[in-house]
């Protein structure tokens, strides 16, 4: 598979929850995060080109970080083995400039 990132993703051990601003729901857990886009780990199953407005929250507290407010696009997914589950790529494609301050403090905290 041919490599299209503009920017190096950075796996994390931080728990990071992403949020559906409008309802409230619940995602899923990042597993993969840079400036340009996420994979999540979901338990729901989400669709390919869905576009989504979410809230990253961090679950352990992280200086100068309560939550990350973005726009993402849902390029792609796959089903987890247990069937119930699934992996999820993201392209983030709306990033306000405090939100982008923010998410590149995270960045250098991971």
């Amino acid at each position: 598979m041919e490599e299209r990132r503009q920017q190096g993703r950075r796996s994390t051990e931080l728990l990071l929850e992403v949020v559906d601003a409008h309802t409230g729901q619940r995602l899923g857990r990042i597993v993969d995060l840079s400036m340009d886009g996420f994979m999540l780990f979901s338990e729901a199953l989400l669709t390919c080109d869905s576009l989504w407005e979410c809230r990253l929250i961090p679950l352990s507290p992280i200086e100068g970080v309560q939550e990350i407010r973005l726009g993402a696009d849902c390029l792609w997914t796959r089903p987890a083995a247990d069937g119930q589950h699934c992996w999820a790529g993201f392209h983030i494609i709306d990033l306000a400039e405090d939100q982008e301050a923010l998410l590149e403090n995270l960045l250098h905290q991971m």
